[in-house]
């Protein structure tokens, strides 16, 4: 069975496979902001303050419209990256050789002049977590946006500092942030990423969360379901591919600004599937 996926120039007649039907997670619409405290701020899972529904979605395989897909349109790209750090675990070997590696890979991936590497997260769904200097982290179930109209400056003020901040925003600079997703081991058989088309949300999808750490209150979006929202997913992900996903751009002027996405249980998952480990990278790109 083939379908054709509308909304991606160059790919309107393009032979696809069947898309999976999963499960995915999302907020349910309330009149009051609704807020969750950090994994931070509990040492343990995030508390949700929050009702949560589920709704079946297709999720349609990326990688033949992989050379159509744009980070200014979708909110996302596929990219095949070998990196030289052996050890994904590493603390060390990623404070150096794989942050150079990322700022090089974004810098070339959008033509930003400067890209500066503030965050760095694993996951695992071996029903601990994986390890981190705060913590041990799992997937993240429920769709979401890791930054707002709001958080996305305000983060720039956090990483790079009031003044210079200030200096970019006189200026009129643009600043984007990307998240860069890689498998530490693959193939990725359980809870693979499943991204939203950025270009099939509407604005009151997007619901603005607060989200309290033990020192702030900081703010993503969680996501309501539409119909009208395309998904995709890179079946089979390995170690020598990322997804660079866009979490923020400072223009709004009608391109991609905002990029839901999830982890989902992969149906008929194989029984014995090894978890899924992954390392994502939150980078600034800054085009001064």
């Amino acid at each position: 069975m083939h379908q054709s996926i509308s909304g991606i120039p160059g790919a309107e007649t393009a032979p696809l496979a069947a898309p999976v039907r999963a499960a995915m997670q999302f907020i349910r619409r309330q009149d009051t902001k609704p807020r969750f405290l950090s994994a931070a701020l509990t040492g343990g899972e995030p508390k949700i303050l929050y009702e949560i529904e589920s709704h079946d979605v297709d999720i349609h395989d990326m990688r033949p419209l992989r050379g159509a897909l744009s980070l200014d349109r979708e909110g996302f790209v596929l990219l095949d990256h070998r990196t030289a750090v052996e050890d994904l675990y590493d603390d060390a070997a990623i404070e150096g050789p794989y942050t150079e590696e990322i700022e090089s890979l974004v810098a070339g991936a959008l033509g930003a002049k400067r890209v500066v590497v503030f965050d760095v997260t694993r996951r695992a769904d071996d029903g601990r977590g994986a390890k981190n200097p705060d913590g041990l982290r799992g997937p993240a179930t429920r769709a979401h946006v890791d930054y707002t109209v709001k958080s996305g400056p305000q983060r720039v003020k956090d990483v790079l500092g009031e003044n210079e901040a200030a200096r970019l925003h006189a200026a009129g600079t643009r600043i984007v942030q990307v998240n860069v997703w890689r498998p530490i081991k693959g193939p990725v058989q359980r809870s693979p990423l499943a991204l939203a088309d950025a270009a099939s949300l509407e604005a009151r999808d997007l619901i603005a969360t607060d989200q309290v750490f033990p020192d702030r209150v900081g703010e993503i979006y969680m996501l309501a379901h539409n119909p009208e929202q395309r998904w995709y997913s890179a079946p089979r992900m390995t170690r020598d591919e990322v997804i660079l996903i866009k979490g923020w751009d400072s223009l709004d002027d009608g391109r991609a600004r905002f990029t839901p996405h999830a982890a989902f249980v992969l149906p008929d998952t194989p029984a014995g599937a090894p978890p899924r480990e992954s390392i994502e990278v939150r980078t600034l790109a800054i085009f001064d």
